[in-house]
């Protein structure tokens, strides 16, 4: 099996130590590179052609939400997970609505870190249902109505099996428990899914999620997914 790549970028060298020293122990994971600050990332990448960047936010110079944007507008970008301290911050919103494909905390036990980069590698976003609700609840303030106006203009795109699909996504459930609560096969999930990221100019399933979430899709929905 081909190890999974993994890029390192923390301005901490203590947190990139650690993070090496417990991936290095995994047999299906290589460390490819470090990096101390975001400006560094993009060259980087271009080097070492990680499938998967481990990103810190708060950096010196170019901060982690900012070189997420950057590297996931790339044709082919690798998959990234926000590193913080963090439960949920609006710092984190951003990053996953730029296209990040989750967040781990800092704090999290290295057999789930390892986890976390298993699965984003393979496609399935790091979020909990419950840290989803979390950090959509923290992000309704003031612009919630322009937010809500946009996304309902964007989900419009959609049919309504599909609609079906974005709002289950957004409640946190996977391919298999959508199948079974809609009567469709995993794999026509599967296809809804792609359908819904290209007509949403989406790059995975946590950006359905929010966007389903700014659209008040899940409150129409009475929580039940229909």
């Amino acid at each position: 099996m081909t190890a999974i790549r993994v890029l390192l970028v923390d301005d901490d060298p203590l947190v990139r130590a650690g993070l090496s020293l417990m991936m290095g122990g995994a047999d299906d994971i290589e460390i490819v590179g470090e990096a101390a600050d975001g400006a560094e990332v993009e060259a980087l990448v271009d080097r070492t052609r990680p499938d998967v960047v481990l990103m810190d936010i708060r950096m010196p110079s170019v901060d982690g939400l900012t070189a997420t944007e950057r590297l996931r507008v790339r044709k082919d970008a690798p998959q990234v997970v926000v590193l913080t301290t963090f439960h949920a911050d609006e710092q984190v919103l951003r990053a996953l609505r730029a296209g990040a494909a989750g967040f781990v905390l800092k704090d999290t036990p290295p057999a789930e870190i390892v986890d976390a980069v298993r699965r984003v590698a393979t496609g399935d976003p790091v979020l909990s249902p419950t840290v989803t609700r979390q950090l959509m609840e923290h992000a309704v303030g003031g612009a919630a109505d322009t937010r809500r106006t946009r996304a309902r203009g964007r989900i419009a795109a959609l049919n309504d099996r599909e609609r079906e699909v974005a709002v289950a996504v957004g409640r946190g459930l996977s391919n298999a428990e959508i199948a079974a609560g809609l009567f469709m096969s995993v794999a026509t999930v599967k296809t809804h899914v792609s359908r819904i990221l290209a007509k949403l100019d989406l790059n995975n399933r946590v950006q359905i999620a929010l966007l389903a979430y700014d659209a008040g899709l899940l409150e129409e929905s009475g929580g039940n997914g229909h």
